[in-house]
């Protein structure tokens, strides 16, 4: 026996084993994906088999991300490009803000980002990067989705209303247009992770906060009668944000899909990993 933790154990070292204590496992099996009553990209619904998976509990926050920086010096897009995607409530429009990225999230003249926040202005490409560096990868969507509906098919990761007695269950925007800041939730930008509780899951932030970025080339699903071309530099986006979407409370459910280019940072997109 102890020759064999030993052996273990070396294996661990020459394998580079991580961490996986606050992930979630799902067992995974025969799922049904996508809903036929909903949005056009969301449908038709089909069976697929979903493998065995763990999924990190939280989205990947700006302390976690600034070791991955520290550690091993990594330019992100934002910071190759010299700026990053930002939304002005006072102008009504996005513009590029000029030093914005995971530590500026409101660009260089304003405070930086909050340990305990979601790290967001990261592009595919940065969270493929810092997902690797710790042993893990990108969630595929259709796993997210797995994940979200608990294995199920529930519309909200917590049940198939939008609020659970009067209360609001994840961070996103109240407003009727992207002018109406009445941010009743509490947050008008990001929340801290893990603010609104855990799914029964297990997982927090499944929806609302932030954007999460998938492994999944965005593509129509099989019979939709109008398909999109595929693209290998688009992936698919899960989760909905804190930001105003014309979907309203749609953009929030289990089944909403959004998509971007590999190399777009957000201020309203962040990830999590898999394994």
């Amino acid at each position: 026996m102890k020759l064999s933790i030993t052996f273990l154990s070396l294996l661990c070292i020459l394998i580079s084993c991580k961490d996986t204590s606050n992930m979630v496992s799902f067992k995974g099996g025969s799922f049904r994906i996508g809903s036929d009553n909903s949005l056009p990209n969301e449908g038709p619904t089909f069976e697929t088999q979903i493998a065995p998976f763990l999924l990190d509990k939280n989205l990947v926050s700006v302390a976690d991300f600034r070791k991955f920086i520290d550690a091993t010096n990594y330019k992100t897009e934002a910071d190759k490009f010299g700026d990053s995607g930002v939304f002005l409530f006072d102008q009504g429009q996005w513009t590029l803000m000029k030093g914005a990225n995971w530590e500026y999230p409101l660009g260089e003249t304003k405070p930086k980002s909050l340990d305990n926040h979601p790290v967001t202005h990261v592009g595919w490409n940065d969270a493929k990067s810092y997902a690797s560096w710790v042993g893990k990868r990108l969630p595929t969507e259709f796993e997210y989705e797995f994940a979200a509906k608990n294995g199920g098919d529930s519309v909200y990761p917590w049940g198939n209303t939008v609020l659970k007695d009067g209360k609001h269950m994840a961070n996103v925007w109240q407003g009727a247009s992207v002018n109406d800041l009445d941010a009743k939730d509490g947050f008008l930008l990001t929340s801290p992770i893990g603010h609104y509780g855990a799914s029964p899951a297990g997982l927090t932030d499944m929806v609302g906060n932030v954007w999460q970025w998938t492994e999944s080339i965005y593509a129509s699903y099989p019979g939709n009668p109008n398909p999109e071309p595929k693209d290998p530099k688009i992936r698919t986006t899960r989760g909905g944000a804190f930001m105003f979407d014309q979907a309203s409370e749609k953009s929030f459910t289990t089944t909403f899909r959004a998509k971007n280019s590999v190399d777009t940072s957000l201020f309203n997109t962040g990830f999590r990993c898999a394994k």
